[in-house]
């Protein structure tokens, strides 16, 4: 047993240190083999970075991030390290965006609605029903000149974005079947505190409220409110389901994920660590896409399994939604840019 133990402490020594010379001068396998690594290793450092997001672990934003960290790594041959942090142990949102800037954290995965705050121009956003499926947003937000746009707003307030996934879109849940857009009218539904989120509900007729979203499910049990509006991913976490009879595909608004860090680090990092961060955010995108897919799909699973209906908008309908916020859409460009807004919608 001695000799066994013995044995197995020398195997785990020459395991170290073939592991410390993979990584050394000539670099690993996978590196050089890799596109972003065909660079000299000489130019890519050794880093330990940390990422944080104010999510669950079982969320699509969690495992987004989580496939960066290990995208990173794998394609800097273990030279370039993150560490997730998830469930806000780094901070809350706005924390974590000030952390950034302070250097503290490297990376942070987050919906863009808490960096309104402090980029006002993504309010762009917050325009309703400009794309009807998933598939059209991934375009819009992964068109070369929106990116170069809306990168320009992260690069002002000194970020850096690496890429936008989503966890799918918005939708209503409510007691009254939407079959036209008359049937919106005098729905009380809880909304963020968003002047535009309000702005978009009140165009629909629909007499929005805001309301803390821990008051939300006893609101709709006891009649406070009639409707509410999150992501498939919220409705079923929440369990709003038990309080609602159907759940209306909406799709006024989608939640994106965005993936930054601070232009200060991106900038000060050379060519070939620059390319190991931008393939490693296509890559962690890309999975976090599917992800989100396929949990929509299981969520909706649940919501039916659960006696709530799924609603679709017809199309004539959605048109009419479309019409009616005009006003919002206005607006929103007031706030932004016209640039940003054409640059968004593909115009």
């Amino acid at each position: 047993m001695k000799n066994f133990k013995k044995l197995v402490s020398i195997l785990i020594i020459m395991s170290m240190i073939f592991s410390l010379t993979a990584c050394g001068g000539q670099g690993s396998e996978q590196a050089t083999d890799t596109p972003a690594n065909n660079n000299k290793t000489s130019d890519i450092g050794e880093y330990s970075w940390s990422l944080g997001t104010d999510s669950p672990e079982d969320t699509v934003t969690h495992k987004y991030a989580v496939k960066f960290a290990e995208e990173v790594n794998s394609l800097s041959g273990g030279k370039m390290n993150i560490q997730v942090y998830s469930n806000g142990v780094l901070g809350g949102d706005r924390e974590m965006l000030e952390s950034i800037k302070g250097g503290n954290i490297q990376f942070v995965v987050q919906t863009t609605a808490p960096q309104v705050n402090f980029m006002p121009k993504l309010a762009v956003f917050d325009i309703p029903n400009a794309y009807a499926t998933i598939e059209e947003v991934r375009k819009a937000v992964d068109n070369e000149s929106f990116i170069k746009t809306i990168n320009s707003v992260y690069e002002d307030a000194g970020y850096h974005l690496m890429a936008y996934a989503d966890q799918g879109f918005r939708v209503m849940s409510t007691n009254k079947k939407i079959e036209s857009i008359d049937d919106f009218k005098g729905q009380k539904i809880r909304t963020m505190e968003n002047s535009n989120h309000i702005a978009y509900w009140k165009a629909l007729g629909a007499n929005p409220t805001p309301m803390a979203f821990a008051e939300v499910y006893i609101g709709l049990q006891q009649g406070a409110i009639d409707a509410q509006e999150n992501p498939y991913e919220v409705v079923v976490s929440a369990k709003f389901y038990e309080q609602q009879k159907y759940v209306v595909k909406t799709n006024h608004i989608p939640h994106l994920l965005s993936l930054i860090t601070s232009s200060d680090l991106f900038k000060g990092l050379s060519d070939a660590e620059k390319a190991i961060l931008n393939e490693a955010a296509v890559n962690a995108k890309a999975y976090a896409r599917q992800q989100a897919d396929s949990r929509v799909s299981d969520r909706v699973s649940i919501i039916e399994s659960n006696g709530a209906e799924i609603v679709e908008i017809n199309g004539e309908t959605f048109k009419a939604m479309q019409d009616a916020v005009q006003p919002v859409y206005a607006s929103i460009k007031e706030q932004v840019s016209e640039d940003l807004v054409n640059a968004y919608l593909g115009k």
